[in-house]
């Protein structure tokens, strides 16, 4: 049996991680700071128990744990429970990040609020740091072990084009780093670093911005016509569980992956069927200024 620690998973990309994970019928650790008890400076209304409830009716088994992955102290108890239940770590990803409320679009640096930069400097790195930090050595201790960094963007991508402002650039090119950091310790060690990114994901977050559901959320594209190339969180999830799944994953050691160009290779689709490869389609057609089209992208 895999067991999985899925550190930020309340919502987003997270929750269709863990919850696909929990279809392969793996017990998954979630982690996330909102709880039915106590919520995150999100106020959001999702909660890591309601994820871990998924990965069970997925028919994996899930368990909920409340954390803040800024405390070294928190982190290490999480690492060592999982030790102490389950003796090992098959699977870790790093999901962390929490800066959606903390970056301005439209500021230069010297213009943006320096304490929300920082901050999310601090969520999305430092998180990522602290949790391989005391999760990597019971990981290491059974050969074959799997670590994703998630991010936005492939590192093609990214080192092309300017990601929307300096803090949001910055995080986002530093997790495919520590990915491939992290591949060179791994690697000769017998485990495999990658680091994903998702499409233009329908999270909780992106539905409300559009006012749609996950059953209507065509009905946006009306406003935005690329929206069409967008995917559910369970298609990075099915990706991640793919990787997980496949033997010779060492393969992707140290590479920038993505959910599309995943399931080109594995075959999965998303909830309904398609396979949308939405940073070949950014690139080719939305960057590109051409009209919304997914022939041949989805």
């Amino acid at each position: 049996m895999t067991i999985a620690l899925v550190a930020g998973a309340t919502r987003g990309a997270g929750r269709g991680i863990a919850a696909e994970l929990g279809a392969i019928g793996a017990t998954v650790y979630v982690t996330g700071r909102t709880t039915r008890d106590r919520q995150s400076e999100y106020r959001r209304p999702e909660t890591i128990e309601e994820t871990a409830e998924l990965v069970t009716r997925a028919g994996g088994h899930g368990i909920a744990v409340p954390a803040d992955h800024l405390d070294r102290d928190q982190v290490r108890a999480l690492v060592e429970r999982i030790d102490r239940e389950q003796g090992r770590l098959d699977v870790l990803v790093n999901n962390i990040w929490g800066g959606e409320n903390l970056f301005s679009w439209d500021k230069p640096l010297w213009e943006h609020d320096l304490d929300d930069g920082m901050h999310m400097l601090r969520l999305a790195i430092d998180t990522h740091i602290i949790t391989s930090h005391y999760a990597l050595p019971l990981l290491l201790r059974h050969e074959g072990g799997l670590v994703v960094e998630m991010t936005d963007g492939t590192a093609d991508y990214n080192a092309a084009n300017y990601r929307v402002t300096f803090f949001y650039d910055l995080v986002k090119s530093s997790v495919v780093r520590m990915a491939f950091g992290l591949s060179k310790e791994l690697g000769p060690r017998g485990a495999t670093a990658v680091a994903l990114t998702p499409g233009w994901l329908r999270s909780e977050l992106m539905l409300d911005h559009f006012g749609v559901t996950e059953e209507n959320w065509r009905d946006a594209v009306e406003n935005e016509p690329h929206f069409a190339i967008s995917e559910s969180p369970a298609f990075v999830g099915r990706a991640v569980a793919a990787l997980a799944g496949d033997p010779d994953r060492a393969r992707w050691n140290g590479q920038s992956l993505s959910s599309g160009g995943l399931a080109q290779v594995y075959g999965f689709t998303d909830v309904d069927g398609s396979r949308p490869d939405a940073w070949r389609y950014i690139v080719e057609v939305q960057d590109a200024g051409k009209p919304a089209d997914t022939t041949g992208y989805r």
